[in-house]
Order: structure tokens, then C-alpha cells, then sequence
């Protein structure tokens, strides 16, 4: 716990400048998750000859990883020094990012991609757990939530940044991180104290983590190629994907230190939290992407234009993300939720049922997305606020990270269906099928998570079973 955590420099910590340099970490983390989908035209384009199968591990590769090691990484850090945990994943992050800015090849630059992940995933549980032990445990709420918004700004704006920064080139989608990058690890080797839980916090179960890895990879690689490979080939692989699955479910339930810990799972609204958050972020996934090509590759817009195109629906979510806030404390937050996720696939559907061959954004594009954007920022804030209500505080961190692998693990679905459905049609009515299909299926699964989100109210007048507290933890109240 924090309290019980070695924190060095306590008496000097400079707060501000502390929770601003963490913001930038969480900032930076975020955007690379968003700001690659308005290049993948460009990158598509620069590497002729490559699928969009194969393109689709530009962003699969980075979420996949990205998932897999947000629990390990945190563990490995309270164990031997968060400060240098934050600090190696700023420095992998920044020179990834160089190295993917100068990728000769597509696979080279997937791979640069899964090493940039590993170092986002470091930042993620570090920053947060020297921010909770920077700050005293009654204004520990304001600072995580400063904290948490950062990388909503870099959803909203990732799109448009990304717009300007390709239309110069795609690579400097990768090359803008390197000089925030480099003032990031300086500031924070100055301002930040550092704190760790020493010798007593757990290894965390490392080997179900490559297994978990490598069977979601396998699970999105079959997804993918689904229209490529024979039938029997994409069988066998999703079987040994579920395989993996299955084995690392029960190797969590005897390990000391699983990555998922089965009893988090036992509490119901986390339970159903993160039903709805994979879920959603499968449609989510799949709409972004969806948007992004249709106006790059049927509309033939510019990047920069598709960047500014996307932004509107982004920009809905702070502002809805507000009102969500006070109707929870008079509404149940399933019921906010599941009204989200009914808003997203109203909005995808009138997308799908308006476009035309011939660019009329205001008219068939816009109206959808800004609905999709309200439904969004009802629904992807109260589901991240809700999943941990029921949790103790010292299983407020290791929650919040079992969370965002949900997200990220959707992510890789929803691009994986996405590219799946959309196949490589040949001419704009076999493309204007493949589109409809696709975002009818967003809707189908935004249609499920509204119902999934129903189970996340909690039961107040019956406590959710207790969850057992280990040696040591992050707290946070938020």
C-alpha cells in the first residue's frame, strides 16, 4: 500500500510539475493508440503490395502487446522501483518511436510497433502508481482524474494531429514522440520521487503472460485471415488460440500472482464492467477504422481532412462525459451505459444507410458521428468510473489495469473484424456492400454491450463478495 511504500524525496515533491510530467506519460500512451489509424492509408500506400490483413498489425500488434504486459509491468515496477520503471519506458517508447519512423519495411515497422507497446505499457501503471504515492490520500481523486483526462485528450485529438502530422508524411505519426519523449524522461529523472513496495510485492506469473500473448495474437491473426486461408487452417488456428486461453484461465486460478486474479472477477460489477468495456471497444475499434478508410479510400480525402473529419465525435465525449457524471448519482450507471451504447449503433446505422458514392460529409457522415461521439462519452466513462466501485481500495490499481487489457484486447478484435468483413472489394458497390456489412456488425455488437452493461449497477443492498487484500498494493481513491 502507499502508505506502507518506500517513497523517497517525500518532503520536496513538487506536485504540480510531478502530476504534469505523469499526464504526459498517460498522454503519450494514448495517443500512439489512436493517431496511427488516419496513416494507415499512407502506410498502406508506402509499402506496396502489402494486405490489409497484414496492415492491420500496425495497430493489432502495438494493442496486443500493449494489453498483455500492463499487469506484469506495474508488478515487475512496485517491486524493484516505479521511477525506473516509468523512466525505461519513456526511453523504449522514444527510441521505438524512432525506429518505426524510419521502418524500411512494413514488418519492421510492426515489430518496432510491439517494442514501442512495451514500453506504453510500462508508463501506464507506473505513472499512475508514483502519482498516487506523490499525493495524500484525500486529494488523490482530483489528481487521478487530471490524470485519467489526459488520455481522453489524446483519443479526441489523435485523430486531427495525426491528420496534419501525415500529411507531411506518415512517419512523423512516430517522430513526434521523440523530442516529447526526450523532455519526458528528463523532467521526470528531476521532479518525480520515486517509490517502490521493495522485495515483498510478487513476480508476477510471467509465463501465463507470453501464453495469453500469443493466443490473442492467434485469435486476431485466424480473425484476419479469415478470407485468405482455407477453412481448416483458420480452424486450427482459433482452436489453439482458445486453447491458450483456456490454459491461462486455470493457470490464474493457481498461481500466486496471476496476471487476472479470478477473485477481482467474483465482484459483479467489475465483472460486467469489463464484459461491456471489451464489447464496446470491439465496435469502437471497428468504427474508427471504418470511418477512416471510407473517407480516405471511397471519399479520397486528404489525411489532414480525414483527421479533422473524425475529430467532432471525440470532442462530444468530455463534454458528455460530464453530464454522465451527474446523472450517475440519480441514475443507475447501467442504464447511462447501455443508453451510450444504444446511441453508438443508432449513429452507425444512419452512417451506413446514408453514404454515397459522391463526398457529402455534412450530410451522411456527420450527423452519425456526432450521435456515435455523444453515445460514446455517455458510455465509455461510466463503465471505466463504475468497473472499480465495488473493489477495495488497495485493488484499485491492478482493477484499473485488468480494465484497459479489456479495451485493448477489443481493440484488436474490432480491427480484426473490421479488416475481415471489408475483405478487398473491387469497385464502389462491392466496397459499399463491405461497409454496410461492417458497420452493421458494429451496431450488432454496440446493440450487446447495451444489454451486457445492464449487470454493472451495483446491488447495494447486498455487498459484493470481499476480495482477499495481498501483501501490498497501490492505493487510489479516486
Amino acid at each position: 500500500m502507499v502508505e506502507q511504500s518506500q517513497v523517497r524525496g517525500a518532503g520536496r515533491i513538487r506536485r504540480g510539475p510531478v502530476l504534469a510530467v505523469l499526464s504526459v506519460a498517460s498522454f503519450m500512451a494514448g495517443l500512439d493508440l489512436f493517431i496511427v489509424n488516419v496513416a494507415f492509408t499512407d502506410i498502406g500506400r508506402d509499402f506496396a503490395g502489402e494486405s490489409m490483413a497484414d496492415l492491420s498489425w500496425v495497430l493489432n500488434g502495438y494493442a496486443i502487446v500493449f494489453a498483455a504486459l500492463l499487469v506484469p509491468l506495474g508488478r515487475l515496477a512496485d517491486r524493484y522501483g516505479r521511477k525506473a520503471g516509468l523512466l525505461l519506458g519513456l526511453t523504449v517508447f522514444t527510441l521505438a518511436s524512432q525506429a518505426c519512423a524510419a521502418a524500411p519495411s512494413l514488418w519492421w515497422l510492426v515489430a518496432f510497433r510491439v517494442v514501442q507497446a512495451a514500453g506504453a505499457a510500462a508508463l501506464i501503471p507506473t505513472s499512475l502508481g508514483l502519482l498516487l504515492s506523490a499525493y495524500p490520500a484525500e486529494r488523490r481523486g482530483g489528481a487521478v482524474r487530471i490524470w485519467s483526462a489526459a488520455s481522453a485528450i489524446a483519443a479526441a485529438a489523435g485523430p486531427a494531429v495525426g491528420g496534419v502530422l501525415v500529411d507531411a508524411s506518415w512517419r512523423w505519426v512516430f517522430e513526434v514522440n521523440v523530442p516529447i519523449g526526450i523532455a519526458a524522461v528528463l523532467l521526470a529523472a528531476r521532479l518525480v520521487p520515486d517509490s517502490r513496495e521493495g522485495v515483498t510485492a510478487r513476480v508476477p506469473d510471467l509465463v501465463g503472460t507470453a501464453v495469453a500473448t500469443a493466443a490473442i495474437a492467434l485469435l486476431a491473426l485466424g480473425v484476419v485471415k479469415i478470407n485468405d486461408w482455407p477453412g481448416e487452417r483458420t480452424v486450427l488456428v482459433a482452436a489453439a488460440a482458445l486453447l491458450g486461453l483456456a490454459w491461462f484461465w486455470l493457470r490464474s486460478l493457481r498461481h500466486p500472482a496471476p496476471v487476472i486474479e479470478p477473485a477481482l472477477l467474483a465482484v459483479r460489477t467489475f465483472l460486467w464492467s469489463n464484459a461491456a468495456v471489451l464489447l464496446f471497444t470491439v465496435a469502437f475499434a471497428a468504427n474508427l477504422l471504418l470511418g477512416v478508410l471510407w473517407m480516405q479510400q471511397v471519399w479520397h480525402y486528404s489525411p489532414i481532412r480525414t483527421g479533422l473529419a473524425v475529430a467532432p465525435g471525440p470532442l462530444m465525449v468530455p463534454v458528455m462525459a460530464l453530464i454522465a457524471g451527474r446523472l450517475a448519482a440519480r441514475v443507475p450507471v447501467g442504464l447511462i451505459t447501455a443508453a451510450g451504447c444504444m446511441l453508438c449503433a443508432f449513429g452507425v446505422v444512419l452512417i451506413a444507410t446514408s453514404l454515397g458514392p459522391v463526398p457529402a460529409y455534412a450530410a451522411q457522415m456527420l450527423p452519425g458521428w456526432l450521435i456515435g461521439g455523444t453515445g460514446v462519452g455517455l458510455a465509455l466513462p461510466t463503465i471505466l468510473s463504475a468497473a472499480a466501485v465495488e473493489l477495495p481500495s488497495h485493488r484499485y490499481a491492478t482493477g484499473s489495469a485488468v480494465v484497459n487489457m479489456s479495451r485493448q484486447i477489443g481493440a484488436v478484435l474490432g480491427v480484426s473484424l473490421a479488416v475481415a468483413v471489408l475483405g478487398t472489394p473491387r469497385g464502389y458497390t462491392d466496397a459499399h456492400t463491405a461497409y454496410v456489412h461492417a458497420w452493421l456488425m458494429v451496431g450488432a455488437f454496440m446493440v450487446i454491450a447495451a444489454i451486457t452493461a445492464l449487470g454493472m449497477t451495483p446491488r447495494r443492498p447486498r455487498p459484493s463478495r470481499p476480495v482477499p487484500e495481498p501483501e501490498t498494493e497501490v492505493i487510489a481513491r479516486a
